[in-house]
């Protein structure tokens, strides 16, 4: 459907790599090898979304580094409506809201990083979730976006030593907790 109202794949490729991860930052020749399209059309739509107002960018050593303007007035249509396109609203409503115990949902894989992928990998962190109804609520929202979904269920505990650092993980659901270091904690 987006697809069709944004004829120009690289502009669609870069609505998702910058617009579905807002901290996503990236520069020309990573774009072109990541997306598959020549710099030169890549150059043009950066140019484009730039002069509109939709990514900013900062030179860093030789290279400019873009990312999406969170501040910009259409931020949030543009993000939401790409969040329906790859169908995250649909899986929020339609397996965690009915689930229960989940604290946080996390994207991961290559839509964390902005790049459009047929599969959707989600992390479920939380507890005393019943799997059985998680495997059959994932395979109806599987069906409703037709896409296939991905995932692991892991406890809060479970998660902090899997991923320890700045995993390229995406929050979608819930809050991220608040370190002890940030607390002004010592472990």
């Amino acid at each position: 459907m987006l697809d069709t109202l944004i004829t120009s794949k690289t502009r669609l490729k870069l609505l998702l790599r910058f617009f579905l991860n807002s901290n996503s930052e990236a520069h020309l020749r990573l774009l072109a090898g990541e997306l598959g399209e020549s710099s030169n059309a890549i150059r043009v739509e950066l140019n484009r979304f730039e002069h509109a107002g939709l990514l900013t960018s900062r030179n860093e050593s030789n290279r400019r580094v873009f990312r999406a303007n969170t501040s910009h007035p259409l931020f949030p249509d543009i993000n939401s409506i790409i969040r329906k396109y790859i169908g995250i609203d649909q899986i929020l409503d339609k397996v965690i809201a009915e689930i229960g115990a989940i604290e946080r949902v996390y994207l991961s894989g290559s839509l964390a990083q902005g790049i459009n992928n047929p599969i959707i990998d989600l992390i479920i962190v939380g507890c005393s979730i019943n799997m059985e109804f998680l495997s059959k609520l994932v395979s109806k929202a599987s069906g409703l976006i037709n896409r296939h979904i991905s995932y692991v269920v892991m406890t809060a505990a479970e998660y902090q030593s899997s991923f320890p650092g700045n995993a390229m993980h995406l929050l979608i659901f819930g809050v991220e907790p608040v370190s002890d270091a940030a607390n002004g904690k010592s472990g």
